[in-house]
C-alpha cells in the first residue's frame, strides 16, 4: 500500500481504530486531528508484509504544532490504527531510522 491510499482513506473516512490503538493514544494524549494530520503529511518509514496483524507498515509524520508521531496502519479489510506515539530518541535517529 502507498502513503497517498492511506491518505485517501483519512480524507474519505474509510478507517477505523483498534481498540488497542484508542487506548495508546488516550493515555499519550495524542487527538484524533494530530493523527489525521500527520497522515496527511506523513510518509511510509517501514513496511511489515508478515506482521502478526497482516501486512502494515509505520507512518511517521507531524502535526500542525510540529508534534512527531508513529502511526502504525494496518491493512485489514479497512484500513486500521494499530498503535500510535511519539518516537524517542533513544531508538530512533531523526524519528525515522531504528538505532
Amino acid at each position: 500500500m502507498e502513503i497517498n491510499e492511506i491518505r485517501q482513506a483519512f480524507t474519505e473516512k474509510r478507517f477505523r481504530y483498534t481498540k488497542h490503538s484508542l487506548e495508546q493514544r488516550i493515555n499519550r494524549h495524542i487527538s484524533s486531528e494530530e493523527i489525521e494530520q500527520a497522515i496527511l503529511n506523513g510518509e511510509i518509514i517501514e513496511d511489515y508484509p508478515s506482521d502478526k496483524y497482516g501486512p502494515s507498515c509505520l507512518v511517521y509524520g507531524k502535526t500542525k504544532e510540529d508534534r512527531s508521531l508513529h502511526i502504525q496502519v494496518a491493512f485489514f479489510p479497512i484500513i486500521s490504527i494499530v498503535t500510535v506515539y511519539e518516537p524517542n530518541a533513544d531508538r530512533w535517529i531523526n524519528n525515522k531510522i531504528r538505532r
